[in-house]
C-alpha cells in the first residue's frame, strides 16, 4: 500500500517562499505521473502542478512562474518550490498520482499572511 507523507508547510508572509516535500513508500514515483494538489477552506481539492516520469511539468495558470514542481526518483520524493506566495495560496497541500489513485496523506498546511 502506497503511503504519501507531505511536509514543509508553514506560516509565511506574502512574497515569501516555501518548499514542500512529498515522500512515498515503494518505487511508485519512478513510473507515475505525480501531482501537487491544494484544498482551501470550503473549497474542493484542485491540482496545482503535475510532473511526468520524464520530468515534463504542467501548472495551473494561477501559479505559473511562481511554483516549480520537481522530483528525485532515487529518493522517491516530489517537491514543490513556492515563491512569491500570495494570501490566496493559503490551503492544505497534498501530493498524489495524477489522477489521484492512492490514499491521501494528511497534507501540509500553508498559510500566507498579507
Amino acid at each position: 500500500q502506497v503511503q504519501l507523507v507531505e511536509s514543509g508547510g508553514g506560516l509565511v508572509q506574502a512574497g515569501g517562499s516555501l518548499r514542500l516535500s512529498c515522500s512515498a513508500s515503494g518505487t511508485i514515483l519512478r513510473i507515475n505521473i505525480m501531482a501537487w494538489y491544494r484544498q482551501a477552506p470550503g473549497k474542493q481539492r484542485d491540482v496545482v502542478a503535475i510532473i511526468t516520469g520524464g520530468g515534463s511539468t504542467t501548472y495551473v495558470d494561477s501559479v505559473k512562474g511562481r511554483f516549480t514542481i520537481s522530483r528525485d526518483n532515487a529518493k522517491n520524493t516530489v517537491y514543490l518550490q513556492m515563491n512569491s506566495l500570495k494570501p490566496e495560496d493559503t490551503a492544505v497541500y497534498y501530493c498524489n498520482a495524477h489522477p489521484g489513485r492512492y490514499n491521501w496523506g494528511q497534507g501540509t498546511q500553508v498559510t500566507v499572511s498579507s
